[in-house]
């Protein structure tokens, strides 16, 4: 990342309210230097409001403590992280020093980090889990009398199980001199899967801060992720003693998606918390339980994490959907049909799955809708100019033709380019028109095709309740035909395939809107 991304994250994870943020690696560059430094001063004193303690990562060695001293210094709360190697194996192939030497080290180091100016030290003992025991209680006794406060178990490369974890913790806790006047601490990495249930094993045991990443990003298979480990502490604080973080989860979702976007490591869609499918449900069982009381299959509150679920109901159709779901989407629709027509509609519903692995907005009223009763729609785009990036509001100019084929421009101004181009539809099309639900997704890589599927209703709060209607709708492919809509105002759906974003967003747009044109005129 670069600095301004690493502070806008930093500023973030104040809001999350995490107590300590490793800002980084000040010797490693220049600009390591710099943005380590920028964090400091500025996240480092937000007074009056939650201020965590940032920390610099040194190894035992004096230019990285002075560099780390010189980069967070700044900060009302600074700390040091340090750390040597004490695992045979490290110790002879990398330090290439004994152990005695290596203990040396750790407490001059330490005592030379107090001398600088540093008063709050972590230090790490890395591949704690391949190190012997009795090692590890020395050197961290000896951290401890030279003036570290937090001792840092490390399973550096991800090779321990949980009941290992636990046992460590617990032999460290009750064998270290002078540990009654330090805190336990963890950082796991994921080389086996385990770095989150190791990190709550050392929980269990006694470790009382844990080191955790957004998204479980890090070294080789990542480290434990936050918003895992802090859902399960929350989820399960009975089991957990009462344990519980200061963390406001409410922030989770927002800034996953900003580290994403910042970074480029996109989240597996089936991964916990976070992941595009988290909350998303495809088996008839599961989807039937949901429509009835969400708790039947999610016992984690979407909310929670601050994911917005008030447009989207979580239920993906396919062939294992069942009629309950089936029936919910259509009544978002707008289409309230009686049980013979939803009979006829299940049929050609599941007819589809065997072809096609997920269902669209479009394909259900393919489904529904007459097909003897033909429309041509009433706009189509002719051309699209958008401007945007960092400098103030996007533009967008939009350019559609009528079924005379005659041509309307607008112009307009958003907060993004997607906004800037519907709010120009709209000034062309002049109907009150509503966004009521907007999804984009694509694939991997630069050439990516874009799908996008909106869902819009007619924002008129002077439309009164009329019986069942047939009304017309456009499909996308050049034509409209006639649907049965409930008596509530219009809910239309429409999608767009393109390599450019924008594009399909207006492409998506314009069905939708077209649909409920033909109603009016209908009407």
């Amino acid at each position: 990342m670069t600095a301004e991304q690493k502070i806008a994250v930093a500023r973030n994870l104040v809001l999350l309210g995490v107590d300590v943020i490793d800002a980084g690696f000040p010797i490693s560059s220049p600009e390591d230097f710099n943005a380590v430094k920028l964090i400091a001063d500025e996240v480092g004193n937000m007074r009056g409001r939650h201020e965590p303690v940032i920390m610099a990562a040194a190894r035992c060695s004096k230019i990285d403590i002075d560099t780390a001293w010189a980069a967070v210094s700044g900060a009302r709360r600074p700390r040091l992280g340090t750390f040597i190697a004490t695992s045979e194996i490290h110790m002879k192939h990398k330090l290439k020093k004994n152990a005695d030497e290596v203990v040396a080290i750790a407490r001059e180091m330490v005592a030379y980090a107090r001398s600088v100016g540093f008063q709050d030290i972590s230090f790490a003992a890395e591949d704690s889990l391949r190190s012997d025991k009795d090692f590890l209680c020395r050197i961290f006794g000896e951290a401890i009398k030279a003036g570290a406060r937090t001792v840092i178990i490390a399973d550096t490369v991800g090779c321990s199980l949980p009941s290992e974890i636990s046992r460590l913790v617990t032999y460290i806790k009750a064998h270290t001199p002078g540990i009654e006047n330090a805190t336990i601490s963890l950082h796991c990495h994921n080389d086996l899967g385990l770095a989150n249930a190791n990190t709550l094993a050392g929980i269990e045991a006694g470790a009382r801060e844990v080191e955790v990443t957004i998204n479980g990003i890090g070294e080789r298979a990542g480290n434990a992720a936050l918003e895992e480990v802090v859902m399960a502490i929350k989820c399960r604080k009975e089991l957990m003693g009462g344990l519980y973080t200061g963390v406001n989860t409410k922030y989770i979702s927002a800034i996953s998606k900003m580290v994403v976007e910042y970074t480029g490591l996109n989240v597996q869609s089936y991964k916990a918390i976070v992941g595009a499918n988290a909350f998303s449900h495809e088996s008839g069982i599961h989807q039937d339980g949901i429509l009835k009381f969400r708790g039947t299959y999610e016992f984690i509150s979407s909310e929670d994490i601050g994911l917005d679920r008030t447009s989207e109901s979580g239920i993906v159709l396919g062939k294992l959907s069942g009629r309950h779901a089936l029936k919910s989407r259509l009544l978002k629709l707008g289409y309230d049909l009686d049980e013979t027509e939803l009979d006829d509609a299940f049929k050609k519903f599941k007819s589809l799955t065997a072809k096609k692995k997920h269902i669209t907005n479009d394909d259900i009223e393919e489904m529904v809708c007459s097909k003897s009763l033909l429309f041509q729609p009433v706009w189509s785009l002719g051309d699209l100019q958008v401007m945007h990036g960092t400098m103030g509001f996007s533009a967008a100019a939009v350019k559609l033709l009528n079924l005379d084929g005659k041509e309307r421009i607008s112009s307009s101004v958003g907060k993004g380019p997607v906004d800037a181009a519907y709010k120009a539809i709209d000034n062309i099309v002049q109907t009150p028109i509503k966004l009521v639900e907007y999804t984009n997704s694509a694939a991997d890589g630069i050439h990516a095709i874009y799908k996008t599927q909106v869902v819009l209703s007619e924002d008129n709060d002077d439309i009164s309740t009329h019986p069942s209607s047939v009304i017309a709708h456009d499909h996308g492919n050049g034509h409209t035909c006639l649907e049965k809509l409930n008596g509530h105002g219009l809910s239309s759906s429409g999608s767009g395939e393109n390599l450019d974003v924008v594009v399909a967003s207006v492409e998506a747009y314009l069905k939708a809107v077209n649909r409920i044109l033909a109603k009016k005129e209908s009407s």
